[in-house]
């Protein structure tokens, strides 16, 4: 698999990125091993995590993602590996994580790393993300900004101002992990267009690292992505990673034909809020529809139309089973015809991002 150089940064990567958000609930460490071996023949050197995984979080499973990736990583040439990992932030109510980590300020961020390196035994992480911001936006399946949240007490221009770390004192820790060498590049996770310009405008005004990478949600159900961060992403080089790309399964037509099939959507009942919208449904139909009609399966279809967008640098896949990954990972040879994408485009106009 040919590798592709990731925004301005000279990590070279390929264009599949094994995510391993299950490992440690889904997948035990036997399971997880056979899959990053084969994602390794396949060509695929780009390997995603988070000190949270696995997803969802659970006090009893946090970090084993992790260590599990260690494990395997110890007898792997680390040069091969292109390895990412993230700090949780606040907000989340996650005690488990540092107490509920309150703030990305640099206690939070450096203990993050630190554990992170242990760990996954290694000296240091290639691409090092925050995970989510930490000041008020609306993410996981929130769609509108809220001001109100902007205050304690929770009123509209009442009350005290929350306090939040600013981006300058961010990126000042994160240049000090990087001038130890224990991560290489940082990168944004979960990000809206404000915060992409002010990373780069900080990091340009106070010569602190610059950002090299976003991993957002995009899927053919979600694609508020191409509403102006599409432009930042071209005019500042700034690579994408794409995660859910099937929409937690829904994209794979599966709860389709039956919805109480076994996936993360039946496992782990009001996860996931960003798929429990009302046009969902409706939408997964009418895209396994088209993809039928066409010879494809729906697998297929949406793997390839997100694999092979222009501004999509590399996208995270997962599976459980082997069948699953080696499904994904066969999908990056389909391209899709000119009479299919405008036929995408039609679906996209009549029920536009029904799970954004």
């Amino acid at each position: 698999m040919q590798k592709v150089r990731f925004g301005l940064s000279d990590l070279h990567v390929s264009p599949i990125c094994l995510g391993t958000m299950t490992y440690g609930d889904q997948n035990n460490e036997e399971q997880a091993f056979e899959q990053l071996d084969y994602a390794l023949e396949q060509g695929i050197n780009f390997i995603d995590c988070a000190e949270m995984y696995p997803v969802p979080p659970k006090a009893e499973t946090v970090t084993r993602t992790e260590t599990i990736l260690g494990n395997w990583l110890k007898h792997q040439q680390r040069d091969n590996i292109i390895l990412t990992s993230k700090v949780a932030g606040p907000r989340r109510g996650m005690h488990w994580i540092r107490g509920g980590p309150s703030s990305l300020d640099r206690d939070n961020i450096r203990a993050a790393v630190e554990d992170s390196l242990k760990r996954l035994q290694t000296d240091y992480i290639d691409l090092y993300q925050l995970h989510w911001p930490e000041r008020n936006v609306p993410m996981f399946g929130q769609y509108q900004f809220d001001p109100a949240q902007e205050y304690v007490s929770g009123e509209y221009q009442v009350g005290e101002t929350k306090q939040w770390v600013s981006i300058r004192n961010q990126l000042e820790t994160l240049a000090e992990l990087i001038q130890e060498g224990k991560i290489r590049y940082i990168g944004l996770s979960n990000e809206q267009p404000w915060g992409i310009m002010q990373f780069l405008r900080v990091a340009e005004e106070y010569q602190l690292p610059r950002i090299v990478s976003l991993q957002n949600c995009y899927n053919l159900m979600n694609r508020g992505m191409e509403f102006g961060t599409s432009e930042i992403l071209y005019r500042e080089n700034v690579a994408l990673m794409a995660y859910s790309p099937l929409a937690f399964g829904h994209l794979t037509g599966k709860y389709i034909d039956n919805p109480q099939a076994e996936g993360r959507v039946t496992m782990f009942l009001g996860y996931a809020q960003r798929y429990k919208k009302p046009g969902v449904e409706k939408a997964s139909a009418a895209y396994a529809a088209l993809a039928r009609k066409h010879g494809l399966s729906p697998t297929e279809l949406a793997l390839s139309f997100v694999y092979h967008r222009w501004f999509v640098t590399s996208t995270i896949i997962g599976a459980t089973t082997m069948q699953q990954l080696k499904q994904n990972i066969d999908a990056w040879n389909t391209k899709l015809s000119e009479d299919v994408l405008q036929e995408i485009e039609y679906l996209h106009l009549t029920m536009m991002n029904p799970a954004p």
